[in-house]
């Protein structure tokens, strides 16, 4: 069976699943959705139509899953538990702070539509995720540490980009390197959100802008900056364009423990990541998702899910006999 997939938003994230789909022969973009007037985008595949969102709900039997591209701010907490009453969905909500009350909310609208809806699907939230539960289930006496970066950050731009007066900007999170070696060390040191990252903000103000303002606005604001020290440099449309035009990221999870009866030896598990194209990256994880989202349904099962309920096996195009044989 291929499974039909239906894009809803097609900017950065959008572009990236349908490229992703290319590479996953056992699946098909079906239809793609957007807000904006549907004869003003243009997409990679051939013979597929683009829609305006609000047709989406029509076409609820052509499509097997429904990958959700807009951003967590603001589009994902409405448009995840709307949809998810109509598809099976899969969703990269990535503002940690707020998935206990996304989930309940997304929770409730699938059971009520019969599907199953993945959120908060991505690298972080997500693999590393994953990493953090893995090896702290390994290594039960221990501490877990995340670093991201360097890299832009989609979710933390967008939040910036939404700021009044701001008509675009890039931010980049940054690891403090001393803390990145202490932990590598093992020696197991207590650092506080600051001491770990710093955030670097490069914003183009709208003319006549109040910059004051917008740069107070940015390094309060609550979830994204308000507990790193932030450096917000303001630059022209044109730098921006030169300077800050990939979006590359990255990151490592890093799990410091011990194990012997005294507790005598030491042990670090790190996972890290260094990504050309963080949408991409986050694109193809959304589409391995929707794969485990479709398998899931077809099985029954309905509600809220997130990576920690998807068993590896759901989200390989390969039978467990393949799975067995090449990988274990």
């Amino acid at each position: 069976m291929t499974i039909r997939v239906g894009i809803l938003g097609y900017g950065n994230l959008g572009r990236g699943v349908e490229c992703a789909l290319k590479q996953n022969p056992d699946m098909e973009l079906a239809a793609v959705f957007t807000r904006r007037d549907p004869q003003s985008v243009k997409i990679l595949t051939e013979g597929v139509r683009v829609y305006h969102a609000d047709e989406a709900e029509k076409m609820a039997d052509q499509i097997d899953v429904m990958i959700l591209c807009g951003g967590s701010a603001t589009d994902l907490p409405v448009q995840t538990p709307h949809f998810a009453k109509y598809f099976n969905v899969v969703d990269s909500f990535d503002t940690h702070a707020k998935i206990p009350e996304h989930f309940q909310a997304v929770d409730e609208a699938a059971k009520e539509g019969g599907h199953v809806a993945m959120i908060s699907v991505g690298w972080d939230p997500g693999m590393f995720s994953v990493n953090r539960l893995y090896a702290e289930c390994v290594l039960p006496e221990g501490s877990n540490y995340t670093f991201w970066g360097k890299g832009v950050s989609q979710g933390h731009s967008d939040a910036i980009r939404r700021v009044k007066g701001v008509k675009d900007a890039r931010q980049y999170t940054i690891p403090v390197e001393a803390a990145l070696e202490a932990v590598r060390s093992g020696s197991n040191p207590e650092l506080t959100t600051r001491e770990k990252h710093t955030r670097e903000c490069f914003v183009v103000a709208e003319e006549g802008a109040d910059l004051a303002r917008i740069e107070q606005e940015i390094k309060t604001m609550p979830n994204y900056f308000a507990d790193y020290d932030t450096t917000v440099h303001f630059i022209t449309e044109e730098e921006l364009q030169r300077d800050h035009a990939g979006i590359p990221h990255g990151g490592f999870v890093i799990r410091s423990g011990k194990t012997g009866w005294e507790k005598e030896h030491n042990h670090v598990i790190e996972y890290s990541l260094k990504l050309d194209s963080n949408p991409e990256f986050t694109s193809s994880i959304l589409v391995a998702y929707a794969r485990a989202a479709v398998r899931m349904a077809a099985e029954g099962q309905k509600g809220c899910k997130t990576v920690f309920d998807v068993a590896p096996a759901y989200l390989s195009p390969k039978t467990g006999e393949e799975l067995r044989k090449e990988m274990l």
